[in-house]
Protein backbone atom coordinates (compact mmCIF):
# COMPACT_ATOMS: atom_id res chain seq x y z
CA UNK A 1 0.00 0.00 0.00
CA UNK A 2 1.41 3.37 -1.02
CA UNK A 3 1.42 6.56 1.02
CA UNK A 4 -1.11 9.15 -0.18
CA UNK A 5 1.60 11.46 -1.55
CA UNK A 6 3.02 8.60 -3.65
CA UNK A 7 -0.22 7.93 -5.55
CA UNK A 8 -0.39 9.61 -8.96
CA UNK A 9 -3.14 12.06 -9.88
CA UNK A 10 -4.15 9.78 -12.78
CA UNK A 11 -4.91 6.94 -10.35
CA UNK A 12 -6.84 9.28 -8.05
CA UNK A 13 -8.76 10.56 -11.06
CA UNK A 14 -9.96 7.04 -11.87
CA UNK A 15 -11.28 6.31 -8.35
CA UNK A 16 -14.65 8.10 -8.78
CA UNK A 17 -15.21 6.18 -12.01
CA UNK A 18 -14.53 2.88 -10.25
CA UNK A 19 -16.92 3.83 -7.47
CA UNK A 20 -19.65 4.95 -9.85
CA UNK A 21 -19.39 1.75 -11.88
CA UNK A 22 -19.42 -0.45 -8.77
CA UNK A 23 -22.57 1.32 -7.57
CA UNK A 24 -24.20 0.51 -10.91
CA UNK A 25 -23.12 -3.15 -10.64
CA UNK A 26 -24.46 -3.40 -7.10
CA UNK A 27 -27.77 -1.85 -8.12
CA UNK A 28 -28.01 -4.44 -10.90
CA UNK A 29 -27.57 -7.22 -8.33
CA UNK A 30 -23.99 -8.23 -9.18
CA UNK A 31 -22.14 -9.85 -6.28
CA UNK A 32 -18.68 -10.32 -7.77
CA UNK A 33 -16.65 -9.39 -10.83
CA UNK A 34 -13.24 -10.34 -12.19
CA UNK A 35 -10.57 -7.80 -13.12
CA UNK A 36 -10.89 -9.05 -16.72
CA UNK A 37 -14.62 -8.40 -16.88
CA UNK A 38 -14.18 -5.09 -15.09
CA UNK A 39 -11.54 -4.07 -17.62
CA UNK A 40 -13.80 -4.87 -20.59
CA UNK A 41 -16.68 -2.86 -19.17
CA UNK A 42 -14.56 0.13 -18.20
CA UNK A 43 -12.21 0.22 -21.20
CA UNK A 44 -9.08 -0.28 -19.08
CA UNK A 45 -6.61 -3.16 -19.02
CA UNK A 46 -6.91 -5.74 -16.23
CA UNK A 47 -3.28 -4.99 -15.37
CA UNK A 48 -4.05 -1.28 -14.97
CA UNK A 49 -6.97 -2.01 -12.67
CA UNK A 50 -4.88 -4.33 -10.49
CA UNK A 51 -2.08 -1.75 -10.32
CA UNK A 52 -4.56 0.95 -9.30
CA UNK A 53 -6.08 -1.20 -6.57
CA UNK A 54 -2.66 -2.32 -5.32
CA UNK A 55 -1.90 1.32 -4.51
CA UNK A 56 -4.42 0.90 -1.69
CA UNK A 57 -3.56 -2.64 -0.66
CA UNK A 58 -5.38 -4.74 -3.28
CA UNK A 59 -8.86 -6.15 -2.74
CA UNK A 60 -9.37 -9.20 -4.97
CA UNK A 61 -8.94 -12.94 -4.42
CA UNK A 62 -7.24 -15.10 -7.04
CA UNK A 63 -9.81 -17.29 -8.75
CA UNK A 64 -12.71 -15.29 -7.31
CA UNK A 65 -12.21 -11.71 -8.43
CA UNK A 66 -13.71 -8.83 -6.50
CA UNK A 67 -16.67 -8.76 -4.16
CA UNK A 68 -18.70 -5.87 -5.58
CA UNK A 69 -20.22 -4.69 -2.30
CA UNK A 70 -16.92 -4.90 -0.43
CA UNK A 71 -14.98 -3.14 -3.19
CA UNK A 72 -17.62 -0.40 -3.44
CA UNK A 73 -17.34 0.17 0.31
CA UNK A 74 -13.52 0.23 0.11
CA UNK A 75 -13.68 2.83 -2.68
CA UNK A 76 -16.10 4.92 -0.61
CA UNK A 77 -13.71 4.81 2.34
CA UNK A 78 -10.69 5.72 0.19
CA UNK A 79 -12.58 8.65 -1.34
CA UNK A 80 -13.74 9.83 2.08
CA UNK A 81 -17.41 9.50 1.22
CA UNK A 82 -18.28 8.06 4.63
CA UNK A 83 -17.23 11.18 6.52
CA UNK A 84 -19.31 14.11 5.15
CA UNK A 85 -17.50 17.43 5.06
CA UNK A 86 -19.41 20.69 5.52
CA UNK A 87 -19.53 22.86 2.39
CA UNK A 88 -20.77 26.31 1.43
CA UNK A 89 -21.54 27.71 -2.02
CA UNK A 90 -20.59 31.23 -3.07
CA UNK A 91 -22.51 32.72 -5.99
CA UNK A 92 -26.22 31.98 -6.40
CA UNK A 93 -26.56 32.94 -10.06
CA UNK A 94 -27.76 30.52 -12.72
CA UNK A 95 -24.75 28.21 -12.35
CA UNK A 96 -24.68 28.32 -8.56
CA UNK A 97 -28.40 27.59 -8.24
CA UNK A 98 -28.11 24.69 -10.68
CA UNK A 99 -25.14 23.20 -8.81
CA UNK A 100 -26.89 23.56 -5.45
CA UNK A 101 -30.15 22.08 -6.74
CA UNK A 102 -28.83 19.23 -8.88
CA UNK A 103 -25.72 17.88 -7.15
CA UNK A 104 -26.23 15.06 -4.66
CA UNK A 105 -23.59 16.30 -2.24
CA UNK A 106 -24.44 13.85 0.53
CA UNK A 107 -23.63 10.95 -1.80
CA UNK A 108 -20.22 12.40 -2.58
CA UNK A 109 -18.76 13.14 0.82
CA UNK A 110 -20.12 16.65 1.39
CA UNK A 111 -22.99 18.31 3.21
CA UNK A 112 -24.06 21.67 1.78
CA UNK A 113 -24.90 23.91 4.72
CA UNK A 114 -24.88 27.45 3.30
CA UNK A 115 -25.37 29.48 0.10
CA UNK A 116 -24.22 33.08 -0.30
CA UNK A 117 -24.50 35.84 -2.89
CA UNK A 118 -23.71 39.53 -3.01
CA UNK A 119 -27.05 40.22 -4.75
CA UNK A 120 -29.58 40.91 -1.99
CA UNK A 121 -32.52 40.12 -4.30
CA UNK A 122 -31.74 36.46 -3.73
CA UNK A 123 -31.91 36.81 0.05
CA UNK A 124 -34.52 34.54 1.58
CA UNK A 125 -34.86 32.27 -1.45
CA UNK A 126 -34.24 28.63 -0.63
CA UNK A 127 -32.61 25.79 -2.54
CA UNK A 128 -33.29 22.34 -1.07
CA UNK A 129 -34.34 24.09 2.10
CA UNK A 130 -31.13 26.12 2.38
CA UNK A 131 -31.70 29.91 2.46
CA UNK A 132 -29.53 32.15 0.30
CA UNK A 133 -27.68 34.59 2.54
CA UNK A 134 -25.92 37.84 1.71
CA UNK A 135 -22.13 38.08 1.67
CA UNK A 136 -22.30 40.12 4.89
CA UNK A 137 -23.39 36.96 6.70
CA UNK A 138 -20.43 34.91 5.48
CA UNK A 139 -18.06 35.70 8.35
CA UNK A 140 -20.45 35.03 11.25
CA UNK A 141 -21.85 31.93 9.55
CA UNK A 142 -18.42 30.41 8.95
CA UNK A 143 -17.24 31.35 12.42
CA UNK A 144 -20.18 29.45 13.89
CA UNK A 145 -20.50 26.44 11.55
CA UNK A 146 -16.87 25.90 10.45
CA UNK A 147 -17.34 24.69 6.86
CA UNK A 148 -14.39 22.82 5.36
CA UNK A 149 -14.95 23.45 1.65
CA UNK A 150 -16.30 26.23 -0.58
CA UNK A 151 -17.88 25.92 -4.01
CA UNK A 152 -17.04 28.99 -6.06
CA UNK A 153 -19.68 29.85 -8.69
CA UNK A 154 -18.86 33.54 -8.96
CA UNK A 155 -17.12 35.64 -11.64
CA UNK A 156 -13.32 35.39 -11.87
CA UNK A 157 -12.98 39.09 -11.01
CA UNK A 158 -14.79 38.60 -7.69
CA UNK A 159 -13.01 35.39 -6.69
CA UNK A 160 -9.64 36.69 -5.33
CA UNK A 161 -11.17 38.77 -2.52
CA UNK A 162 -13.61 35.99 -1.62
CA UNK A 163 -10.86 33.36 -1.54
CA UNK A 164 -8.72 35.62 0.68
CA UNK A 165 -11.61 35.93 3.12
CA UNK A 166 -12.32 32.20 3.08
CA UNK A 167 -8.67 31.35 3.70
CA UNK A 168 -8.69 33.67 6.72
CA UNK A 169 -11.81 31.84 7.91
CA UNK A 170 -9.93 28.54 7.78
CA UNK A 171 -11.35 27.18 4.50
CA UNK A 172 -8.60 25.87 2.25
CA UNK A 173 -10.50 23.46 -0.03
CA UNK A 174 -12.33 24.66 -3.12
CA UNK A 175 -14.49 23.30 -5.92
CA UNK A 176 -13.68 26.12 -8.28
CA UNK A 177 -15.92 27.13 -11.20
CA UNK A 178 -14.60 30.70 -11.24
CA UNK A 179 -11.46 30.24 -13.45
CA UNK A 180 -9.43 32.08 -10.80
CA UNK A 181 -6.01 30.47 -10.24
CA UNK A 182 -6.20 29.81 -6.50
CA UNK A 183 -2.95 27.84 -6.47
CA UNK A 184 -1.11 30.87 -7.81
CA UNK A 185 -1.51 32.57 -4.43
CA UNK A 186 -2.29 29.59 -2.19
CA UNK A 187 -0.25 26.62 -3.45
CA UNK A 188 -1.15 24.54 -0.39
CA UNK A 189 -4.91 24.74 -0.95
CA UNK A 190 -6.95 21.72 -2.05
CA UNK A 191 -8.46 22.79 -5.36
CA UNK A 192 -10.52 21.00 -7.98
CA UNK A 193 -10.98 23.34 -10.95
CA UNK A 194 -14.01 22.91 -13.19
CA UNK A 195 -13.76 24.41 -16.69
CA UNK A 196 -16.92 23.58 -18.61
CA UNK A 197 -15.60 25.46 -21.65
CA UNK A 198 -12.48 23.27 -21.71
CA UNK A 199 -14.65 20.16 -21.80
CA UNK A 200 -16.74 21.57 -24.64
CA UNK A 201 -13.64 22.53 -26.64
CA UNK A 202 -12.23 19.04 -26.12
CA UNK A 203 -15.44 17.63 -27.60
CA UNK A 204 -15.09 20.05 -30.53
CA UNK A 205 -11.57 18.71 -31.13
CA UNK A 206 -12.83 15.11 -31.11
CA UNK A 207 -15.63 15.93 -33.55
CA UNK A 208 -13.23 17.77 -35.86
CA UNK A 209 -10.79 14.87 -35.94
CA UNK A 210 -13.44 12.19 -36.30
CA UNK A 211 -14.77 14.03 -39.35
CA UNK A 212 -11.30 14.03 -40.92
CA UNK A 213 -10.90 10.26 -40.63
Amino acid sequence: MKAANEISSSVIGRLPRYYRFLCELRSAGAERISSGELSKRMGLTASQIRQDFNCFGGFGQQGYGYNVEQLKNEMAMILGLNTPKKAILIGAGNLGRAVAAQMRFDDMGFHLIGIFDIDETYQGLKIKGIPIRTDRELYPFCSEHRPEMAILCLPQSKAPAVVDELILLGIDSFWNFSHYDIHGKYPGANVENVHLSDSLMTLSYKIKNSESR
